[in-house]
């Protein structure tokens, strides 16, 4: 088993993958007992999310408006939340997601990536080595 800190996970789906290191949380480590995983991929404006199986409780530092790219845990919807641009209730530019998330990481690489995810995708989230 890895150690908390050194956790990164790879998000795939059929046009690409981008890899995330995971914060040292109560949700992480929830998250990290269920991989890997596989889920059908949402869109709902400039996010992708999908649901994990994995039922968490909202941490203190939950959020609702964050930057793109971060790796976030929709509580509502047991699920992953990744945004990398607005949603259909953002104001302006800003990611806002659909109510406050515990905040997992953050992606490595360009966000916009997510851009080629379609609704109904399959996704997988797995463990990398370190």
């Amino acid at each position: 088993m890895q150690t908390p800190a050194s956790v990164r996970i790879r998000i795939s789906w059929p046009a690409g993958h981008l890899d995330a290191p995971l914060d040292d949380t109560p949700t992480s480590q929830a998250l990290v007992k269920a991989l890997p995983l596989v889920s059908t991929a949402r869109t709902w404006g400039e996010e992708v999310y999908f649901g994990t199986g994995v039922s968490v409780s909202r941490e203190t530092g939950a959020r609702e408006v964050v930057e793109p790219g971060t790796v976030a845990f929709w509580i509502d919807g047991d699920a992953l939340a990744l945004p990398y641009g607005p949603t259909p209730i953002s104001r302006g530019d800003e990611c806002r997601l659909a109510g406050p998330c515990n905040v997992l990481g953050r992606l490595d690489g360009d966000p916009g990536l997510l851009a080629t995810v379609r609704d109904g995708d399959p996704v997988r989230v797995e463990l990398l080595d370190a």
